[in-house]
């Protein structure tokens, strides 16, 4: 794939339609520089450049389909995009827009992040249409299904990033599939809503995450169901494990060796019953009977002296927001 750079200037924008963009001081904009017009649109967010700035006029509409604007095509956000643009009331046109951005971007895209309305079909066209994409986020996407993934994966061989927050009906089988299709993964987010009852322990999903994504440096699964057993599997199998997010994780007890081995080895966590303000989803308050706690001599092995509260602003660049322990 050939290297992409913004335009120069070796042309003025044609002022045909002088007329139609003049401010109070009788400034207009269409004599600016097509690269002074491209570093204004590349500050604006996907939506407002597929549906504001192309049906402005027609040289505005040439210089949104530039590439270079669709290196990074964010539509995430869905109930402000619903507010805040009244053509736009239905999922379907949303993916519309989304097929139409991956079409302009000519392969070039490598950090596409949609809610709610991803779709096998869309999947599909990511993974036809962006074959170097380094980061994908599917959060909410309840329409992409195990088989679709499946399908896709060995396309996005890529992926350094993904995230796919309580999307529907993936299972471990689909945590395999994607592991072994994307070898240079380092940060993986699977998080599922949280129910806390009826009880259940699930570790497969961890036992695939240890066993296929061994490369992994930052994981978040808020809301899983595994047990101890599943939590020393990830902590077995992914040795370069930097940081880990748990919370809801209520399954887990963090008992004698356990806590040891997670101050030992992990630089940021957040436990099962930490603080999930930052977290955009919804979650369970943790009651008071469940069967999750911290020992007195757990509390010992994390004392003030072996760790300090970490604000998270060097996850800032994984997106990991939040309060981590920072031993």
């Amino acid at each position: 794939m050939e290297s992409l750079q913004p335009p120069s200037s070796s042309s003025v924008v044609s002022s045909s339609n002088s007329n139609a963009l003049t401010d109070s001081g009788q400034r207009n904009w269409l004599d600016l520089p097509r690269d002074a017009i491209l570093s204004i649109f590349v500050k604006l967010d996907t939506v407002d450049l597929l549906v504001r700035a192309h049906n402005v006029c027609t040289t505005w509409r040439n210089i949104s389909k530039d590439p270079f604007l669709y290196r990074t095509i964010d539509m995430s956000n869905l109930d402000e995009l619903e507010t805040s643009f009244e053509l736009m009331k239905t999922n379907s046109q949303l993916e519309i827009l989304c097929h139409r951005a991956i079409d302009y971007s000519r392969g070039h895209a490598i950090d596409i992040n949609i809610e709610y309305f991803g779709t096998d079909d869309l999947l599909s066209h990511i993974a036809d249409s962006a074959s170097h994409l380094r980061c994908l986020r599917l959060a909410c996407c309840y329409s992409v299904t195990h088989e679709g993934l499946c399908v896709i994966a060995e396309k996005l061989s890529h992926l350094e990033e993904l995230d796919i927050t309580i999307s529907g009906g993936l299972t471990h089988d689909s945590l395999e599939v994607i592991g072994r299709s994307s070898p240079q993964l380092k940060t993986f987010k699977f998080n599922i809503e949280v129910y806390l009852h009826p009880h259940i322990v699930y570790d497969d999903d961890a036992f695939a995450i240890a066993k296929f994504m061994p490369g992994l440096c930052h994981l978040q699964l808020i809301g899983n169901k595994m047990s101890n057993d599943g939590l020393l599997a990830i902590l077995d199998g992914c040795p370069q494990l930097e940081s880990l997010d748990i919370r809801q994780c209520f399954n887990i007890n963090f008992i004698g060796s356990l806590a040891k081995r997670c101050k030992e080895q992990i630089k940021y966590l957040l436990l099962p019953n930490d603080d999930t303000d930052d977290y955009p989803f919804e979650t369970e308050d943790y009651p008071e009977d469940y069967p999750y706690g911290i020992s007195d001599i757990d509390l010992d092995l994390l004392s003030e002296d072996d760790y300090e509260l970490s604000d998270g602003s060097e996850f800032s660049e994984f997106e990991f927001d939040g309060n981590y322990y920072d031993f």
